[in-house]
């Protein structure tokens, strides 16, 4: 049956094979720990799929029906950037991060072509969690810092290492024995990582793991993914009476911050500011619902209210408004929330069919499918108190890790011939 399904001179040679289970690892294993693994591996896979267009236009081909939705809502998100900047006269650089997600589609090309090991992934989101945990215990407690941010800053660094875990923690119903240490070794990494920035509202999204665990519990029916995720429950319960992980004190202070701020008092906290943001953002909502906002409308219309006294002039620094949803509402309007909003729910679809439809399915296609159900889930969830696609490098790094665990999801489908 795979002989007719994947036809041999389809198939791409030991050498680029080789290449593509490489930039597999590369990226997960890279994108914490350096500031060129990103866009290199973005690069590398595109080189790889125009090499190899034939054999992964074919299969893309093959697979068209299930991919649709996905592709027209990356397509629809770079043609309604490309709208906005002819008709408000943005600069060209607004089309930065639609185009590179848009783009991030060879790198699925490039996976059905070469048809690389599903492990190339597991092992690098591994190695990635373990090598960005490392790196940012050390930073806080070896160097000090209070709040470390690695490569970047501390809120992002948090999220996507935390991301990788539990990615990591999925990767558990795909090995067998003893080897089931090593995701589990990944999904703690991601949460230690987590604790190390400080970060809170990065860990609503272990809120939605659990429903997602529990909703598909009749697939986890392995000792090594129960153990491991009491493991990582009593991990996180523990920090609150570890004095030096900081959890304890910076739920406090958030509880402190809401109280402050709804009695009038300095909105210049964590959380202040935040308020101070969404409400600054809902007043420039109301204004223009449906087109949006230029970025120079935006600092000016702030500017005006805080000189009205609106809104304290603390918030005039602020890069984004700390909300995704929020975000795309002020500069894309209604039309602009429902473009971002299908980049998440048609892959969440793609996944959710694939767990769905095929409850007979071996492990290596449900840990796949949760994989990237928790990816698309956690991206949600970090963009509730934090703008998670603002920086390039975090909407980068959540495009081509969905087009790449899709592509392998449609591997393992192709190998069970169903």
């Amino acid at each position: 049956m795979n002989d007719t399904l994947i036809p041999r001179r389809a198939e791409a040679s030991g050498a680029g094979r080789a290449v593509i289970h490489c930039l597999v690892f590369l990226l997960p294993f890279l994108a914490l720990i350096s500031n060129f693994g990103v866009g290199f591996c973005s690069f590398a896979f595109l080189i790889a799929a125009i090499v190899y267009r034939h054999a992964g236009w074919a299969a893309m081909q093959r697979h068209l029906g299930e991919l649709r939705g996905v592709l027209i809502a990356f397509g629809l998100s770079f043609g309604y950037a490309l709208l906005q900047m002819v008709l408000r006269h943005d600069l060209l650089r607004t089309l930065e991060k639609p185009s590179r997600e848009m783009a991030a589609v060879t790198v699925m090309l490039a996976v059905l072509a070469c048809r690389p090991s599903r492990k190339a992934l597991w092992y690098g989101l591994i190695a990635g969690a373990l090598a960005g945990a490392t790196f940012i215990v050390y930073q806080r407690w070896v160097m000090g810092v209070d709040r470390p941010g690695g490569l970047i800053n501390s809120i992002t660094y948090g999220d996507i290492v935390l991301c990788m875990g539990m990615m990591s923690l999925a990767g558990v119903l795909d090995f067998k024995g003893w080897r089931a240490v090593w995701p589990s070794l990944g999904a703690l990494a991601g949460v230690i990582g987590s604790i190390a920035t400080g970060t809170r509202g990065g860990w609503i999204a272990i809120l939605f793991a659990l429903v997602l665990f529990l909703k598909y519990g009749h697939f986890m029916r392995g000792k090594s993914f129960k153990g491991t995720a009491l493991v990582v429950l009593a991990l996180l319960a523990s920090t609150w009476f570890i004095p030096q992980t900081g959890a304890r004190n910076r739920v406090q202070e958030g509880i402190n911050d809401i109280a402050t701020y709804a009695r009038g008092g300095s909105a210049y906290t964590h959380m202040g500011i935040r308020f101070e943001l969404w409400k600054g953002a809902a007043t420039l909502i109301e204004r223009r619902p449906w087109s949006g906002a230029t970025l120079p409308q935006v600092r000016g219309e702030m500017a005006g209210l805080v000189a009205d006294g609106r809104l304290d002039p603390f918030i005039l620094v602020m890069p984004h408004f700390h909300n995704d949803v929020l975000q795309e509402l002020v500069f894309g309007g209604i039309p602009g929330l429902l473009v971002w909003a299908g980049t998440l729910l048609m892959p969440l679809l793609f996944f959710l069919k694939m767990l769905k439809t095929h409850e007979s399915a071996g492990a290596p296609r449900v840990a796949l499918a949760l994989a990237g159900t928790l990816l698309v889930l956690g991206y949600f969830s970090f963009g509730l108190t934090e703008v998670i696609f603002f920086s390039v490098r975090s909407t980068m790094f959540y495009a081509l890790m969905l087009f790449l665990i899709m592509g392998l999801c449609l591997n393992v489908k192709d190998q069970d011939g169903k």
